[in-house]
């Protein structure tokens, strides 16, 4: 009974962590997502938890000027609405002065002094009255606070999809990174088999080298690295911000921790079936290729996973390697252009970003059931 009930404990706690991480991954992407499609005003104003309640700003107006007066019942009346056609919102408060703009509560009439008063209404409309005429050539400032109906928009999304260039780049992101999943693959998991099952000398150094460069950071590589591949490239007349540099760059920053992690999969494989191959003449090249790449298959997708959604996200190196040209951006580097030199049309960020995680979803949702065993690879060996 008491292992069964340990065993029961066991698995309830593990479907608790599980629920936490998905809700931890979900939620904010949810959040995105309803982002996305709120109206711009309402964004500003409130979070996107808040999206199917009505919302409430500050705005500010004006009444119409001293041409538009009428005379009634021996007072002058300027008359009007503070709302264009069709605007849903409901005032709630109103005042005059900035530091005090929900002074009045909709429908009470204000008094300006010498005889001015203003009333608004909750539907925007407003009369201000004086027993004298009114003039100057400017209205009446108001501050109001209104409540918004929720309200959605697909122009975010239009706005992305449409804007000149988009296709281009998209395509320019593709064309990065798949080649930058595929080349240090290749490469890591020859020199992954190499590490794991051949003797030679030097081989420890090595495998603690690659470790060693699994922890320098990217921006110290990154300048280096640039200079190198612009001497390489002057010497043998390769034109500098091509796509071969790109790739280049992410195959040196991806290699450590893909030979890192193949090497930890592949060692772990049973000996007996590489003992058996060799018994039957087969050589090192015929191993790798017939039994060890079938076998990590896992451990290759997991990593796919992993440095697809580097290069696919990636900013910073492809404006270094590739340039910030218009047939030359990156989708990361379009839409960042579309929010505008200082950051203006921010609203259409959260659009971006869920844009963007499109495909990675796709190639992780393709390969995830490999992930979690990728994951573990090499953490536990058969006796």
């Amino acid at each position: 009974m008491a292992a069964t009930g340990k065993s029961f404990l066991g698995r309830f706690g593990v479907h608790i962590a599980v629920f936490v991480f998905v809700a931890i991954w979900t939620i904010p992407t949810l959040g995105i997502l309803v982002s996305s499609l709120r109206d711009k005003d309402q964004l500003i104003v409130s979070g996107w938890w808040t999206a199917l309640g009505t919302s409430s700003q500050t705005d500010a107006g004006r009444t119409d000027t001293a041409e538009k007066q009428v005379q009634k019942d021996g007072k002058f009346h300027i008359v009007g609405n503070l709302f264009e056609a069709g605007d849903a919102r409901t005032l709630t408060h109103f005042g005059t002065k900035a530091q005090q703009p929900t002074q009045h509560p909709a429908g009470e009439v204000a008094d300006l002094g010498e005889g001015m008063t203003l009333q608004v209404n909750d539907d925007g409309s407003y009369v201000m009255s004086s027993p004298e005429a009114f003039e100057g050539t400017r209205g009446q400032r108001v501050y109001f606070s209104a409540s918004s109906p929720p309200r959605f928009t697909t122009d975010n999304y239009r706005t992305v999809l449409f804007s000149e260039g988009i296709g281009r780049s998209f395509i320019n992101s593709l064309t990065v990174t798949i080649p930058a999943t595929i080349i240090p693959i290749l490469i890591a998991a020859y020199a992954a088999y190499a590490l794991a099952w051949m003797r030679f000398p030097g081989r420890a150094l090595l495998i603690a080298v690659i470790i060693g460069l699994l922890v320098v950071p990217l921006q110290m590589s990154l300048i280096p690295l640039l200079k190198l591949y612009n001497g390489v490239g002057l010497f043998f007349g390769v034109p500098a911000k091509t796509y071969l540099g790109i790739w280049l760059a992410h195959t040196g920053f991806g290699l450590p921790f893909a030979i890192y992690l193949l090497r930890s999969y592949i060692a772990g494989l049973p000996r007996e079936i590489m003992e058996s191959a060799r018994i039957d003449g087969a050589s090192d090249f015929e191993i790798f290729v017939k039994i060890v790449l079938p076998l990590s298959f896992p451990v290759l997708a997991s990593f796919a996973i992993f440095q697809f959604l580097w290069v696919w996200n990636d900013l910073l190196v492809a404006m270094v390697f590739l340039g910030s040209g218009s047939d030359q951006l990156v989708l990361t580097g379009k839409l960042n252009a579309l929010l505008g030199s200082r950051g203006g049309d921010w609203e259409i960020l959260t659009t971006s970003a869920f844009v963007t995680i499109i495909v990675p979803l796709i190639v992780f949702f393709s390969l995830q059931r490999y992930f979690v065993r990728g994951l573990l690879a090499g953490s536990v060996k058969g006796g």
